[in-house]
């Protein structure tokens, strides 16, 4: 990052950047659903380097998520959805409707989901949610994230990967290497 970050409101065109998050110089934050599902309570919960731009992104932070995005990235229209760690290198590029999640955020044992539910509700007077599984994310330089691509928990993708659209990727990309598909497998590009 920068070193200085920016305290601008003119950096998002929708109103006033929450606490805890720092935007780089030049770089832009454009729609007004950027931040309703900001919930992040550290000092940095969000951290956007110099000259990206965000456009349509939605930032779900849970009280505990960090996300940390380095310079010259352009997102549009993802959702970040993060209850511990996403980090995201320089220089990527996210398609449109693309989604990248550290957490199930519900239970996977069905008895667990129906406790989750329970909790959720209205009814649910004060009860406590059963926990989730939560894995960082790790995306390096120079990748490209192709539209409606899905990136799940404890996924690593290495410098100058290119993840083709619509792929649904569970396990780590090796640098340099292009994937597609559900699930994401390697492909030869022409």
């Amino acid at each position: 990052m920068s070193g200085q970050y920016q305290e601008s409101k003119a950096v998002w065109d929708s109103g006033t950047i929450p606490a805890g998050v720092h935007v780089g110089e030049n770089t832009h934050i454009m729609g007004t659903a950027a931040f309703r599902r900001f919930r992040g309570q550290g000092s940095e919960s969000l951290v956007i380097g110099d000259h990206a731009t965000m456009d349509g992104v939605q930032f779900s932070v849970g009280p505990e998520g960090r996300i940390k995005i380095g310079h010259f990235c352009c997102f549009t229209s993802a959702v970040l959805m993060c209850e511990l760690s996403i980090s995201i290198g320089s220089y990527v590029l996210i398609g449109w409707n693309a989604v990248i999640a550290d957490s199930d955020f519900h239970p996977i044992a069905p008895a667990l989901r129906i406790a989750d539910a329970v909790a959720c509700s209205p009814a649910a007077d004060g009860l406590a949610r059963p926990d989730v599984q939560r894995k960082e994310v790790v995306i390096g330089d120079d990748v490209w994230i192709g539209p409606n691509a899905t990136i799940f928990k404890g996924v690593h993708i290495g410098n100058g990967a290119w993840i083709g659209p619509g792929s649904v990727v569970t396990r780590d990309v090796p640098a340099g290497a292009k994937v597609s598909g559900n699930p994401a497998r390697a492909v030869e590009l022409p």
